[in-house]
């Protein structure tokens, strides 16, 4: 466990605000969870709330955890790794491969595969089951999900996608011929009231905000662009289905309709941006089209 001493030289301020400035290297988010925790500590006091206003002087003591140790089994399952450096990576997910285990899926998982390469050097903030993962994406969509090695890389990086400063740029091709050649789809996204195992656009649901770009208009069909400025659960899908164009081959929200030969839904991550939480430069990935993607572009012309 690393410890860090301080004494408060700002009287008045929130300790959340106040540790954020004092240790940069941890994000106010995870600064958040440490409070909330109990791995802060101040002489006298019991209860500690991220909003309390201290006096100048105040003794505050600060703990860092370290690392939980895993309990998925590490596997050696190939990876097609498109970036990485001490702090990250980002691996270029194929489809048909679940991210982390769960209930059905218990090995074989993206996660096994990296508690294998990066010999367990993997961010824990998620839990023994999640190491390393800040955001996910779908088995049957493939392409490019980031991987964080260290805990406090992990709260800065989840600290940008909270403030959409992550770019995640998909392709995807849909039924139908989208009417506008780009445009912004805004509505919320909830669960589903008939189906449990599906979102849907509802009411009550959270902000979900998807930008499109037309590529190439196909027969019966649109290969499109799509960038997320939310990451709800299965976002373009729900967004894309509301739209009344849903994704090619969507087991849950084109059931009914052609597959062509597809196992899951045509939906690729195909470009990551974003600045680098700890060298400061900006990082942009691209994950080509598998072939399966590029044979059913091709079956549309």
């Amino acid at each position: 466990m690393k410890q860090f001493d301080l004494i408060m030289d700002n009287s008045g301020s929130r300790l959340d605000a106040w540790l954020s400035n004092s240790l940069p290297e941890l994000s106010r988010s995870y600064i958040h969870t440490l409070i909330t925790e109990g791995n802060v500590q101040i002489a006298g006091m019991a209860k500690i709330k991220p909003s309390l206003k201290l006096s100048e002087g105040a003794e505050i003591t600060v703990n860092v955890p370290d690392p939980e140790m895993m309990t998925v089994e590490p596997q050696e399952i190939a990876l097609d790794i498109a970036y990485e450096d001490e702090w990250l990576l980002v691996v270029n997910k194929p489809q048909g491969m679940v991210v982390h285990p769960a209930l059905g899926h218990k090995d074989g998982t993206l996660v096994n595969a990296l508690l294998s390469y990066c010999q367990g050097q993997l961010s824990d903030i998620n839990g023994v089951i999640r190491p390393g993962i800040v955001h996910r994406i779908d088995k049957d969509t493939s392409g490019l999900l980031l991987v964080v090695k260290d805990n406090i890389v992990h709260g800065k990086i989840a600290d940008q996608i909270r403030r959409h400063e992550v770019r995640r740029t998909y392709r995807t091709v849909v039924y139908g011929q989208m009417p506008a050649e780009r445009g912004t789809i805004d509505a919320p996204i909830g669960r589903d009231h008939k189906h449990r195992q599906r979102m849907a656009v509802v009411a009550e649901g959270k902000p979900s905000i998807t930008h499109f770009e037309v590529i190439e208009r196909l027969t019966k069909a649109t290969y499109i662009e799509a960038e997320l400025e939310t990451g709800r659960t299965h976002q373009i899908r729900v967004h894309m289905k509301y739209a009344g164009h849903p994704v090619i081959g969507d087991p849950l929200y084109a059931t009914g309709r052609p597959s062509y030969d597809l196992e899951g839904q045509a939906l690729h991550a195909f470009r990551l941006s974003f600045k680098h939480p700890v060298t400061g430069r900006q990082v942009e990935v691209e994950s080509p089209l598998p072939d399966w993607f590029k044979e059913l572009l091709e079956k549309l012309k």
